[in-house]
């Protein structure tokens, strides 16, 4: 067997005993509406993507709610689509690992259209502009992570791309916002017709921050007479183009080689797992947890998919606020990145084998349920307990699922404000809570310190995980070492100062003593992280 749709017609039989779910739609009919007729294209080609939204969307199909697929489309790493989605004509196998130890084995097939994002690959290009001139398209969606919106670096110094871009205009722009813009540039010289822009990545107000970055591209090109006047104003219309907030979660760990062996075994070839020119670690296959949200705020003026009737929950923007707010800053993300952190720096390569760790697991329980719930506001769409009790007893201990710490780890620095820091606000404004209060959070942003030390409990060097201000904020401990507790801890002062960073600056608010403590104690030799957790940690969690 193979996984092409050839192969899941003549062997249709063999992949249903091996016990696939295989796309029962109408294959055919649904290829030609879609091209025909689309009404969403998805930018950003991951397993994020292929695990959720295309799954949803084949359910759909299945079911009979959707009669148009999912066109996709790359513009980071071109190979993802020529050398995974392209050789299985877009098909895809999602492995859902459930916590009891079963393996639910889907092939998604809702893809109808791949497509490179390259303004200078003209058939590839020329296809992007007829999909954003159709009237019928209704959305684009993203998942291009936080930093592909942005469009400026740390100094406020617009990226070299984005720079050209401004100066070229929307012809052959070079930037993936900017390659974005030109296409919805192609739809307002096509009769301004409506469009919703969701962003689905896993941030803060991540509408927002797509907006922005398309109104920068469209004043600059307005500004520099690249474009024609009333394309700015179409931009800012909302009858016209809306820029919806979403909150996301699911967790999708990259193809994990235990996964790709139970494939193996089901006899279907050519499932070995590729690393592009750009490090990315691509398969034919995703594996994923079985847990999955998806809550969009409901501005979408072409009309909108029935994705509520595969899960998906559409509802106002303060609700969704209030849901991002529940996940981000309390019942999901802090809790992953302390043991992120505290992974590294214990030496796991498993978060499932992190929560066998009863100081660990009793400390996202404290972070999560005794610091963070508090000055949570219920969404009421999701409860924040249920919430918290499935995170803490269901998915993150899930031995199933291969996610490590130090892909968790990654980007920290831009993290910790909102997964931290907007509780630590929420304490500040509370006249009944106190800041003084918050005992592991402190912890974990001490942790955080440690880990800039690239060296582990055991005195091991070790490598963090990628993160644009890695270097910066290391000179901060550059001159600190294991084995001593530090007496001048100054050098740390400016960066725990740092608003952008921690969220608040914690030296006006007085956390920043707590946090050098912490810092010195778990710099004072080899064994002193699991020392201060032993110290620190409850040994039982009340709830």
């Amino acid at each position: 067997m193979e996984l092409t749709l050839k192969s899941l017609h003549d062997d249709r039989d063999a992949f249903l005993a091996a016990g696939y779910h295989l796309p029962e739609f109408d294959y055919d009919t649904v290829h030609k509406n879609t091209v025909e007729h689309p009404h969403w294209i998805h930018f950003g080609a991951g397993n994020i993507f292929r695990a959720f939204q295309a799954n949803v969307a084949q359910n759909l199909l299945n079911s009979g709610v959707l009669d148009t697929g999912l066109i996709a489309a790359e513009g980071y790493d071109y190979e993802i689509i020529e050398k995974s989605y392209r050789p299985h004509d877009n098909l895809s196998i999602l492995a859902t690992l459930k916590a009891d130890n079963t393996v639910e084995k889907t092939i998604v097939g809702s893809i109808m259209e791949s497509l490179i994002l390259d303004s200078k690959n003209e058939a590839e290009y020329a296809r992007l502009r007829e999909i954003f001139k159709n009237p019928s398209l209704q959305m684009a969606s993203f998942t291009i992570t936080e930093k592909g919106y942005a469009t400026a670096n740390a100094k406020g110094e617009f990226f070299p791309a984005v720079a050209a871009d401004f100066e070229k205009g929307p012809e052959a722009p070079e930037s993936y916002l900017g390659k974005v813009v030109s296409l919805l540039y192609t739809r307002y010289t096509h009769g301004a017709l409506p469009i919703a822009m969701v962003s689905m990545d896993n941030c803060s107000h991540n509408g927002d921050k797509l907006y922005a970055a398309v109104n920068a591209f469209a004043k600059a090109w307005t500004d520099n007479g690249l474009v024609e006047a009333g394309f700015l104003g179409y931009v800012n219309d909302q009858t016209k183009v809306t820029f919806p907030w979403s909150m996301i979660d699911k967790i999708t760990p990259r193809p994990d080689a235990k996964v790709e062996a139970m494939l193996a075994e089901d006899h279907i070839g050519g499932l070995d797992a590729v690393v592009t020119s750009k490090n990315t670690y691509i398969a034919p296959f995703v594996n994923a947890e079985e847990c999955e949200y998806l809550v969009i705020e409901d501005a979408f003026p072409n009309g909108k998919p029935a994705l509520d009737k595969g899960g998906i929950i559409f509802t106002d923007r303060a609700t969704v606020d209030k849901v991002e707010k529940m996940k981000v800053c309390t019942c999901l993300n802090p809790l992953h990145t302390a043991l992120a952190i505290y992974g590294c720096l214990l030496g796991y390569t498993l978060i499932s084998e992190e929560m066998k760790n009863p100081l660990l697991k009793n400390m996202v329980e404290v972070i999560g349920y005794k610091e963070g719930l508090p000055v949570v506001v219920n969404p009421g769409i999701l409860d924040p307990k249920k919430f918290i009790d499935e995170v803490v007893n269901v998915r993150i201990p899930n031995p199933f699922l291969p996610d490590s710490p130090q892909r968790i780890a990654t980007d920290t620095s831009q993290k910790l404000s909102i997964r931290f820091g907007e509780t630590i606000k929420a304490y500040e404004a509370s006249p009944d809570l106190h800041t003084e209060d918050l005992k592991l959070i402190p912890l974990v942003y001490a942790g955080w310190l440690r880990y800039l030390m690239g060296i582990d409990d055991e005195g091991r060097e070790f490598t963090p995980s990628s993160d644009p201000l890695l270097e910066e904020a290391r000179q901060y401990v550059a001159d600190y070492e294991l084995s001593f507790s530090p007496k001048d801890l100054s050098k740390l002062d400016a960066l725990l100062a740092n608003e952008k960073i921690f969220g608040v600056n914690l030296h006006a608010i007085g956390m920043d003593t707590l946090v050098k403590q912490y810092f010195a104690e778990l710099s004072s030799g080899v064994g002193a992280v699991a020392a201060a957790l032993k110290k620190y940690v409850p040994e039982k969690v009340t709830l």
